[in-house]
């Protein structure tokens, strides 16, 4: 139902005789029917009502009839859903109200999270003193690598810059795959001494 409804009702409404109102057929007339005359008296029933009972609530006049609007559409789109022998029309209509305002209160409690505020945007930058501590550790690793005899350094580099298999290495250098595997444990063994320190 349209917003502007709302604002129809106030137009179309007679001028409600308190006690005289039978608001049980009001709201069938509503249900079955989309009766707006029947709508627009029980929004000039219920409106101050409701906007008394939020105020003592302790919200504001304007949120008070944000929250009045919002109860009597759900009233318009929910007359259908209204049962006589359940309850009165006035308690259903204010327990929507008080359920509206509990989940008013819970926004207001645990309000929506905005994934692009800034505080909230991780930064992927890395700290400037890890930048220079991870520098640090690759010139050492790469004067340990330069320090290493030529065939140990032959194999890692294919081993683990080029990722080849041992198997691919022996037969590519021509040599037997126990002797590729020792040098290889050689290699990683004095790389392991050279970085000791750094972990």
């Amino acid at each position: 139902m349209p917003r502007g409804l709302l604002n129809g009702a106030m137009d179309l409404r007679p001028e409600p005789q308190e006690g005289e109102l039978p608001l049980g057929d009001l709201l069938a007339a509503v249900a079955e029917r989309q009766d707006r005359r029947a709508f627009a008296t029980l929004f000039a029933h219920f409106a101050p009502r409701l906007k008394a009972y939020m105020r003592r609530l302790g919200l504001e006049q304007a949120r008070a009839e944000d929250l009045v609007q919002e109860v009597m559409l759900i009233v318009w789109r929910r007359a259908r859903l209204y049962d006589r022998a359940q309850a009165s029309v006035s308690t259903w209509i204010f327990t929507i109200a008080r359920n509206r305002r509990i989940d008013d209160l819970r926004r207001e409690r645990r309000p929506e999270i905005d994934p692009e505020d800034p505080l909230l945007v991780r930064d992927d930058t890395p700290a400037a003193d890890l930048l220079v501590a991870r520098a640090q550790v690759g010139q050492r690793l790469r004067a340990a690598v330069e320090a290493l005899p030529q065939e140990q350094a032959e194999v890692l580099r294919r081993n683990f810059f080029e990722d080849k298999a041992h198997g691919a290495i022996a037969e590519e250098l021509g040599l037997p795959l126990g002797t590729v595997k020792s040098r290889l444990r050689l290699a990683l063994s004095k790389l392991r001494d050279a970085m000791r320190g750094l972990e």
